[in-house]
């Protein structure tokens, strides 16, 4: 009878600590999914919930809450656990890295593009980055993929793909000719010369594309990525400028030179070649075309009178180097909050935003931005247009006012967006699709 009553308190306290240890189990993952919950409504309350471009999307059915692919992205609150299942907090913070999409132990995460109520307009392209027009192959931002290995990669992948096709003896000058040299274009430059084809890599603005108009501090989040002729570079928090300079020497070492300040503005294939025309009117014929240019195209303009003075400018290079001016910053996303930021230490700033609020800022920036108006370091007007920008002042309109005002200004600097080059795709055959919530990576 002793040894019956012994083992009921044995068992009855193995089910009481596995009873305590489930409810202990429970709790904690009910605590979890709250905040989670609390984190999403607030993603949703500052417009950060929503995807822009690239994201992941979770199987639930598949998923078993490794928690691994929270644990490989470098970014703060893209995903979290509720009710024992991933899922997506911020969207629209996510860079399309695919490091989730590559941890998941059960292929539960797919990389989509666009959502069932906002599309995404991408170009036509084939497993080869082939478009619909033979010879004219996209890589990098342009086609989806913006960070700098999943460029890179795709710009090696490129070039490999149309080798394949060149022939020994075309009537065409170059065997390829590369449309920009930011990080899938450099990548494709390097791989071009490896494979010893006859090339020319023509970029619109400087080296490093839309790298080079990142402010000067910015921190640029990149993974180990592998540059033909250079080998593996192991990078995961960089400088601008580290990056650039990086670039800039492996190109020199193998005698590869960038033409600069060089748009293009007309690609025609013919059956022989394809034809390239420059602004300049500086004309190229070549067997293939590689399109590596970023999605945000040219600079928006405002349109204003006096926006052609030389004080104007789209973006900022070298903050440090200013001090002591009069400054208006024109637009209300992050990088014009980033570059207002960076000047208002030594300057004078106001910032110019058509809105009456900022929406879809990245957390740290919508912080940063917040602490500095109540210390009171720069001056925001919301709901304000430039109207006329002169020498020495710039004159703004209210949209809740018929005044205007006039204010000091030395400089210029305008975040208004980019013109997307969809137009400029069109007119080389290109065929362009409006992505709704559509796969780019899953799993088959």
């Amino acid at each position: 009878m002793d040894l019956l009553l012994e083992e009921i308190i044995i068992y009855g306290s193995v089910f009481l600590l596995c009873l305590l240890v489930v409810v202990i189990y429970i709790r904690k993952q009910t605590r979890e999914s709250r905040i989670v919950e609390q984190k999403i409504a607030q993603a949703k309350a500052d417009g950060l919930h929503e995807p822009v471009s690239l994201h992941p999307v979770v199987d639930q059915h598949s998923c078993i809450k490794s928690g691994a692919c929270i644990t490989v992205c470098p970014e703060k609150d893209i995903l979290g656990i509720r009710n024992g299942k991933a899922t997506v907090i911020n969207a629209s913070q996510c860079i399309g890295h695919g490091a989730c999409f590559h941890a998941c132990p059960t292929q539960a995460i797919s990389l989509c593009i666009g959502t069932e109520k906002r599309g995404f307009e991408l170009p036509h392209v084939d497993q080869n980055f082939e478009t619909n027009v033979p010879g004219i192959f996209i890589a990098g931002e342009l086609g989806g993929m913006g960070l700098i290995r999943n460029a890179v990669e795709q710009g090696k992948q490129a070039i490999e793909n149309l080798s394949k096709q060149i022939k020994k003896n075309s009537k065409a000058e170059y065997d390829v000719l590369i449309i920009g040299a930011g990080p899938a274009g450099i990548a494709a430059s390097l791989m071009a010369k490896k494979n010893k084809l006859k090339f020319i890599t023509l970029e619109q603005d400087s080296l490093g594309g839309t790298v080079f108009s990142f402010p000067r501090s910015k921190i640029v989040m990149t993974s180990p990525m592998d540059l033909p002729l250079y080998g593996k570079v192991k990078l995961y928090e960089t400088s601008k400028t580290e990056l650039l300079n990086l670039w800039e020497d492996v190109l020199q070492k193998n005698e590869i030179s960038v033409s600069e300040n060089t748009k293009v503005e007309v690609i025609e294939k013919t059956p022989e070649l394809i034809k390239i025309k420059t602004k300049t009117g500086d004309e190229y014929t070549a067997q293939s075309v590689l399109i590596s240019i970023g999605r945000r195209g040219s600079p928006r303009k405002l349109n204003v009178n006096g926006e052609g003075l030389e004080k104007v400018a789209y973006r900022l290079l070298e903050p440090e180097d200013i001090s002591g001016k009069n400054i208006t910053v024109v637009g209300g996303g992050d990088s014009a909050i980033e570059s207002a930021l960076l000047l208002a230490d030594q300057n004078k700033v106001s910032l110019s935003y058509r809105k009456e609020s900022f929406n879809r800022l990245k957390p740290k920036n919508s912080e940063r931005i917040q602490a500095a108006i109540s210390q009171g370091k720069l001056d925001v007007i919301f709901n304000s247009n430039i109207m006329q920008i002169e020498d020495k002042s710039l004159t703004l309109s209210k949209s809740n006012s018929e005044d205007e005002m006039t204010i000091a200004n030395d400089l210029v600097y305008i975040f208004a967006g980019g013109e997307l080059p969809t137009q400029f795709l069109k007119n080389s055959g290109i065929h362009i699709t409006k992505k709704f919530g559509e796969a780019i990576l899953k799993h088959e």
